[in-house]
């Protein structure tokens, strides 16, 4: 990749893409810092390249922004969103895979933040407009109806958001077969959604299903197992295997520390089950999607 990067020097915009690219598979395999690096340079330069207004600009204004929700960088990452929002409508209008892409991403980042209600409207815009686009059953409107679906479990809509998610991973599963991430994210978000509903033990198996997959995918060390370590190390504690969860705990703050925020909210949630683990047994838990 650097060397086809090199290769396009006199080329702004191939350079650029290029460079956007690098830094996703950086992103992708939890190499987070490298990313951060590069992305506010590559910025820099399609602006100077481009003006402020392109599409080449939204184009990183958005990769910086998906690599600022995993880090914990949430101002920062809305306000690249909305940047990015108003670029690819003026460029191509209000129905366009580049808006539904940045309507999913807003949406994503408001639940990070635990802003569901926020989020809420930007999921349905974007699975509105991808399902005008592609057809109910593409696997991108599969995927926004998940995200969907994890904002309406957080606005408190349990059954919608079920049958939202049941919907999308028949979708995926149609599309993908067996291995793919989205089907490791919609796993896990069916398994948090029957947590909330007080069902631990199937929680606890849909986490571990997820997990698996997750460890199938990306490896053992990477940042996105995260949430679902968390999770499934809640559901062991409420059932009383303590040690177990202390274990999965652990592991989440190892991982994540090297590469987000301080104060980041999975490495937070981490970090008090941990110590709770330590005290008094107690049914009490932070359950994410």
């Amino acid at each position: 990749m650097r060397a086809a990067i090199g290769r396009h020097r006199h080329d702004p915009r191939r350079r650029i893409l290029l460079q956007v690219e690098l830094a996703r598979r950086w992103r992708d395999g939890g190499d987070y810092r490298r990313a951060g690096i590069l992305l506010p340079l590559t910025l820099a330069a399609a602006e100077r390249a481009f003006g402020a207004d392109s599409p080449v600009v939204a184009a990183v204004c958005n990769e910086w922004g998906v690599l600022g929700k995993y880090t914990g960088h949430f101002a920062r990452s809305h306000g690249l969103y909305l940047r990015a929002l108003e670029i690819f409508e003026r460029a191509h209008g209000p129905e366009h895979d580049t808006v539904a892409t940045i309507c999913h991403n807003l949406g994503g980042l408001a639940h990070a933040r635990g802003d569901h209600r926020e989020g809420e409207p930007w999921a349905a815009r974007s699975v509105a407009v991808r399902t005008r686009l592609h057809g109910p059953d593409h696997p991108l409107v599969a995927a926004d109806i998940a995200a969907w679906a994890a904002l309406l479990d957080g606005c408190g809509r349990l059954d919608e958001a079920e049958a939202r998610l049941a919907e999308a991973l028949g979708i995926l599963r149609r599309a993908y077969g067996a291995e793919h991430y989205e089907i490791a994210v919609t796993t896990h978000n069916l398994a948090a959604l029957r947590h909330r509903r007080g069902d631990t033990t199937a929680a606890a198996e849909g986490y571990a299903q997820a997990l698996a997959l997750k460890e199938r995918l990306l490896g053992t060390g990477h940042p996105g197992l995260a949430p679902t370590l968390v999770n499934l190390a809640t559901a062991l504690a409420q059932r009383g295997a303590r040690r177990e969860a202390a274990g999965h705990y652990a592991r989440v703050i190892a991982i994540l520390s090297p590469v987000v925020a301080a104060g980041h909210p999975t490495l937070a949630t981490a970090r008090r089950g941990l110590a709770a683990t330590r005290e008094q047994p107690s049914d009490e838990g932070t359950v994410l999607t």
